[in-house]
């Protein structure tokens, strides 16, 4: 059994999906290859199911991953630090859930500690456990904010994300360099906008 977020809210419950084996999968791609107007048994594509199969594997990986559980391990001593913790430039890359076409990216992410210090790994990860998924790029902004909210209880979340779609990068409109921005704010981040203004200071200082 795997599961599936329905949902920007990652607390509400999840529908349940049945994976089928790696043998339909595989087929699945020949179809596909067929559909396209080529012949999956020629030498060039013999192979291509089972390796577009194992890169499903990774590409989708955040499937397989508790958000929630990644968050429960923290950092109490340290000397009651409570200042804005960022981490700039998180270069992700997912898939959109209407095309499955790329979305390349970055994740800014920054939260103000309530006696709880996140290790600075576990952003990346939790960036990467909902990028690893089919997404959209407005709800995966608020399923990082809302998880880290609820998981850290800290004073505040504030998470922005810039990414490049290809579903019109290389299909429909045609338009390259182009960057779609979105952002999710909890608590100060969101009541202070003094605090905000801090927040959007830390993205524009040089690293």
């Amino acid at each position: 059994m795997n599961f599936h977020d329905s949902s920007t809210d990652v607390k509400k419950k999840v529908v349940q999906v049945t994976k089928p084996t790696k043998e339909e999968a595989e087929d699945a791609v020949r179809t596909l290859l067929r559909w396209a107007g080529d012949d999956p048994t020629r030498e060039g594509l013999i192979d291509t199911p089972q390796r577009v199969v194992k890169a499903y594997g990774e590409w989708f990986a955040g499937y397989s991953v508790d958000p929630e559980t990644l968050l429960r391990k923290t950092f109490e001593d340290v000397n009651g630090y409570s200042e804005m913790v960022t981490l700039k430039d998180v270069r992700f890359e997912s898939y959109c859930e209407h095309h499955l076409a790329p979305i390349i990216g970055k994740a800014h992410v920054s939260y103000i500690p309530n006696g709880k210090v996140l290790g600075i790994s576990k952003i990346a990860r939790l960036v990467d456990v909902f990028a690893k998924r089919l997404q959209a790029q407005e709800k995966m902004t608020i399923q990082i904010s809302s998880t880290m909210q609820n998981e850290l209880e800290p004073l505040g979340v504030a998470v922005l994300i810039e990414g490049e779609h290809h579903c019109m990068c290389t299909r429909g409109v045609h338009k390259t360099n182009s960057v779609m921005t979105t952002s999710s704010f909890t608590g100060v981040f969101k009541t202070d906008r003094q605090v905000r203004k801090e927040f959007f200071k830390m993205l524009r200082k040089k690293s």
